[in-house]
């Protein structure tokens, strides 16, 4: 079990929805800039499904999501996890976050793309706990 669950379980309403990027985040981002810059964002992330690993929640309740997925494009050396959040009603926002990131080209190399993933996504669950507490 994640760390982040021995602390605290995730708030009810949210979901974890893995399988695939939602479409929430494509219509988010259309809506904030055009589908020509949206499609360019973050390399790629919301029209090419084709980046892992990814932890993705959902709350039904009032339409909400946030992500964790890789932002950077593949050929940069240095790749980084970042934590993207689609609130109430409509939006699209970036969470300022640690940078989680790792090295390609020193798979072995600490931190590890897994290490990375790992600390975005209890990041991520922490988020979503103090989100909670404003909704």
């Amino acid at each position: 079990m994640p760390r982040w669950q021995e602390l605290q379980p995730l708030p009810t309403p949210w979901q974890r929805k893995d399988d695939g990027i939602l479409p929430l985040w494509w219509d988010r981002l259309c809506t904030v800039t055009s589908p020509q810059s949206a499609a360019l964002y973050a390399a790629g992330l919301f029209t090419e499904d084709r980046r892992r690993p990814i932890a993705q929640w959902f709350n039904p309740s009032n339409g909400s999501a946030l992500l964790v997925a890789p932002e950077t494009s593949p050929e940069w050396p240095v790749q980084r996890f970042g934590i993207f959040y689609a609130p109430p009603g409509g939006g699209f926002t970036r969470v300022h976050s640690a940078a989680h990131e790792w090295h390609p080209r020193d798979p072995r190399t600490p931190p590890t793309e897994d290490q990375a993933f790992q600390d975005a996504v209890e990041e991520a669950a922490r988020f979503l706990q103090v989100e909670m507490d404003f909704v």
